[in-house]
């Protein structure tokens, strides 16, 4: 190898780590808007709360405990919090649709939904 090559190789490395930093960065605000959110939703309507974050009884309850130095050290995971609530494809295509009946596909979907929240509780 010659000193050109080793040099792009090495900006390409950087470059990477670079953008593996800003990632991770942004997956801990995430994390951190995320909890703040789930805490506050919970303290307000804990019912909603449970069918909104798609959470059993007893995550509420440790969520709605934590400090906020709990909640920065929990946040500053390098995994996602939140997730998809659903990996239902019909789900997806009737949140998603377009055209007429849009009102019902997305009531249908709810009701879909609230059959995987029925699941867990």
């Amino acid at each position: 190898m010659n000193d050109t090559t080793d040099l792009h190789n090495l900006r390409n490395l950087k470059g990477d780590h670079m953008n593996t930093d800003n990632l991770l960065d942004e997956i801990r605000e995430t994390n951190l808007a995320y909890l703040m959110l789930a805490q506050h939703m919970i303290r307000k309507d804990r019912t909603q709360a449970l069918y909104r974050l798609g959470i059993n009884s007893e995550v509420a309850d440790i969520i709605n405990g934590l400090t906020p130095g709990q909640l920065l050290k929990v946040a500053a995971a390098n995994l996602m919090m939140c997730r998809f609530r659903f990996d239902d494809k019909m789900v997806w295509e009737l949140i998603t649709s377009h055209g007429s009946d849009v009102q019902a596909k997305r009531t249908h979907a709810g009701i879909l939904m609230s059959g995987n929240l029925a699941e867990v509780i």
